[in-house]
C-alpha cells in the first residue's frame, strides 16, 4: 500500500552526488546516503526489530505474526536482515550477489541462507532475504525488518546501523535480566540522534523470569531509559512496553487470546497500529533524518570543492615553478651555446687563421705533408669546438625532453693541388704581379678547389703581405715557388673559414629554434576540475530545490 508522499526525486539527487563527490563506498557517509535513499524510495512503513543476540526479537516477531515464521534456535540466530512483507501465502525470496533469485514456499530455506554458521558468521553471498506472509497488519502497508543481533561481530553491527536509517520505527528489544549500561544507552542515543532518528520503542523481554520485586526494580530503571529517548509518537502512545515473547508466541500458536493478553502482546500491537495510522502519511518523521543527511552531504561537498580548489592552486604553482625553472635552464643553455659558438667563430676568423696556420700550412704543402698536418692542426681542434657546441644542444634536448638533434659537423675543404712550373736558370725573374700572374696562369693545371690567381692578386694588394713574402722568400734563398704555396695556404684557409662560418650560422639558427621555451606539459585537466566544482554546485542547488518542494526545509 503506497500511502507515503513521493520522495524519489530527493533520493535521485542524493544518489547523483555520490560519484561526483567520489565518496568511498566503504565510508559511513556513503552507506548512510544509500540507506536514506532506500528509506525515501520505499513504499511501506518499516518497523525494525533491533536487539543484541538472544534477546528474543525473532520470537517477538513470530508472536506478532501469530506463527513460527522465523528461526528462533538459540545457536544459529539471524545472520541477515530479513524483510517480512504481505503475501497471500507464506513464501521466501532470496537474492544472491551473482544475480540469482531463489523463490520457495514456506521458510525452511531461511536456515540455509539467513542464519549464522557455526563460527557465527553471516552468509556473504546473500544480498537480501524477503519473507511474504498473509497477515492483516502487514496488509496495511507495514513491513517488519528482523535485524541481525548486535554486540557479536562488527560486520553485523554495521549492517544493523545501515538498516536503521531506512526504517520508520525502531523496536529495541531489551533483556530484563541485563539492561543496557549507561554508556551503551548514551552511545545508541547519540548515534540515532546524529542521524535524525528519534522514533524508538523499547520492549523489555524476560521479565517473567524474574521475581516480583526484581521486576519492579527493572521497570523503574526502564522508565529512565525510555525517557532519555524523546520519541516522536502519537499522543497517549508510550515508548516502553513489557512483552513476554515466548509465552506470547505459545499463546498465539494455541489461539489462546486471554493468555496472550497477559503477556503484554496486545498492548504493543495496539500501539503499533496507532503509530502506523498516524504516521504513514506524515512527512514529519522524515524531516530530521533527511535534514541531517543533507547537511552531512553538503559538508562533504564543500570539503570536496575545497580539495579541488587546493589541487588546482597547487598544480598551478607547480607549473609556475616548472616554467621558471625551464626559463632559467633555457637562458643558461642559450648562454652556453652562444659562448661555444663565439669561441669557434673567433677561431675561424680569417686573419686569426692565417696568422696561426698560413706559414705552417705552406710548409706542409711544400713538403707534401698536408693530410697529417690537417688532422693534427685543424681537424682535432675543430672537433673540440664542435663537441662543445653539440653538448649544449644535447643538454637542451635532454632537459626539454625533445628529440635528439644531430651534432654539428663541418666539412674540411679538400687538399690544394699545386703544380710548380719549370723555369730555366737564365729565364726571367717573377718580380712583379703581372709576370707572376702570367707565369702561374701558364703553368697551373686548373687547381682543384683553389683559385690561385685570385690569391696572387690578394697577396700583391697587401703591402704587409709582400714584405712577409719577401722575408719568406729570402729564407728560402729567394725561392719564387714559396709564394705559390703561401697563396695556396691562404686560399685554403679562406675557403675553410667561409664554409665553416656558413655551416655554423645555419646550425646556430636550428639549435636556437629548438631551445625555444616550450609550454610546460601536465596531465592535470584544469577544465575538468573546474567543471567538477560547477557540477557539484548545480547538483546541490537541484537537491536544495527538491528538498524545498517536498517541505524538508521548513
Amino acid at each position: 500500500m503506497d500511502n507515503k508522499p513521493d520522495y524519489r526525486q530527493v533520493a535521485y539527487h542524493l544518489k547523483s552526488l555520490l560519484p561526483i563527490l567520489e565518496i568511498e563506498t566503504s565510508s559511513t557517509v556513503y552507506k548512510d546516503i544509500l540507506a536514506i535513499c532506500n528509506f525515501l524510495e520505499k513504499t511501506t512503513f518499516r518497523i525494525a526489530m533491533f536487539a543484541p543476540f538472544n534477546h528474543g526479537k525473532s520470537t517477538l516477531l513470530n508472536a506478532l505474526l501469530g506463527q513460527k515464521t522465523l528461526p528462533i534456535d538459540l545457536i544459529p540466530t539471524t545472520g541477515a536482515a530479513i524483510s517480512l512483507r504481505y503475501g497471500k501465502e507464506l513464501s521466501t525470496k532470496i537474492t544472491l550477489k551473482n544475480g540469482n533469485i531463489i523463490n520457495e514456499k514456506g521458510t525452511k530455506i531461511l536456515k540455509q541462507y539467513a542464519v549464522l554458521d557455526e563460527q557465527r558468521r553471516m552468509n556473504n553471498d546473500v544480498v537480501s532475504v524477503e519473507v511474504f506472509c498473509d497477515d492483516s497488519f502487514l496488509k496495511m502497508g507495514v513491513e517488519f525488518i528482523d535485524l541481525p543481533g548486535t554486540n557479536d561481530r562488527e560486520e553485523q553491527n554495521n549492517l544493523v546501523k545501515e538498516k536503521l536509517l531506512s526504517v520508520d520505527l525502531i523496536i529495541h528489544v531489551l533483556d530484563g535480566r541485563q539492561l543496557m549500561t549507561l554508556e551503551e544507552r548514551e552511545n545508541l542515543r547519540d548515534w540515532l540522534l546524529d542521524r535524525g532518528i528519534d522514533t524508538v520503542i523499547f520492549v523489555v523481554n524476560f521479565l517473567n523470569l524474574l521475581e516480583i520485586e526484581a521486576q519492579k526494580q527493572v521497570q523503574n530503571r526502564l522508565i529512565f531509559v525510555a525517557e532519555s529517548f524523546r520519541s516522536r509518537l502519537p499522543q497517549g502512545v508510550s515508548n516502553l512496553y513489557r512483552v513476554d515473547a515466548l509465552p506470547a508466541l505459545r499463546s498465539r500458536l494455541k489461539g489462546d487470546t486471554a493468555a496472550a493478553q497477559v503477556t503484554g502482546l496486545a498492548s504493543l500491537e495496539t500501539a503499533l497500529q496507532t503509530i502506523v495510522r498516524s504516521q504513514q502519511n506524515n512527512p514529519e518523521i522524515y524531516l530530521d533524518r533527511v535534514k541531517k543527511i543533507g547537511d552531512q552531504l553538503r559538508q562533504v561537498a564543500e570539503e570536496k570543492k575545497q580539495k579541488i580548489v587546493t589541487t588546482i592552486a597547487t598544480e598551478k604553482q607547480k607549473q609556475q615553478t616548472k616554467q621558471e625553472l625551464t626559463s632559467k635552464a633555457k637562458q643558461l643553455i642559450l648562454q652556453g651555446l652562444q659562448r661555444s659558438i663565439s669561441e669557434l667563430e673567433s677561431w675561424l676568423y680569417l686573419p686569426s687563421l692565417c696568422s696561426r696556420y698560413q706559414k705552417d700550412l705552406a710548409n706542409a704543402l711544400q713538403q707534401n705533408n698536408f693530410s697529417p698536418w690537417q688532422e693534427k692542426e685543424i681537424r682535432s681542434q675543430l672537433e673540440k669546438y664542435q663537441d662543445n657546441i653539440s653538448d649544449w644542444v644535447k643538454k637542451s634536448a635532454d632537459f626539454f625532453s625533445e628529440v635528439k638533434r644531430e651534432k654539428l659537423k663541418i666539412e674540411l675543404p679538400p687538399s690544394p693541388v699545386i703544380v710548380i712550373p719549370e723555369v730555366e736558370n737564365n729565364g726571367p725573374k717573377i718580380d712583379d704581379r703581372r709576370s707572376l700572374f702570367q707565369t702561374v696562369d701558364r703553368v697551373m693545371n686548373k687547381v682543384i678547389g683553389v683559385t690561385l690567381s685570385e690569391g696572387i692578386n690578394y697577396i700583391f694588394d697587401r703591402a704587409d703581405d709582400r714584405e712577409e713574402i719577401q722575408d719568406s722568400t729570402a729564407n728560402y734563398n729567394g725561392d719564387r715557388d714559396y709564394k705559390i704555396y703561401l697563396v695556396a695556404a691562404e686560399t685554403y684557409l679562406q675557403k675553410f673559414s667561409q664554409t665553416a662560418c656558413d655551416r655554423l650560422k645555419q646550425y646556430q639558427q636550428q639549435a636556437e629554434r629548438a631551445i625555444e621555451l616550450p609550454q610546460p606539459k601536465t596531465n592535470f585537466n584544469y577544465s575538468q576540475s573546474e567543471y567538477q566544482i560547477q557540477l557539484i554546485d548545480n547538483l546541490l542547488d537541484r537537491l536544495q530545490l527538491e528538498l524545498e518542494n517536498c517541505g524538508f526545509n521548513r
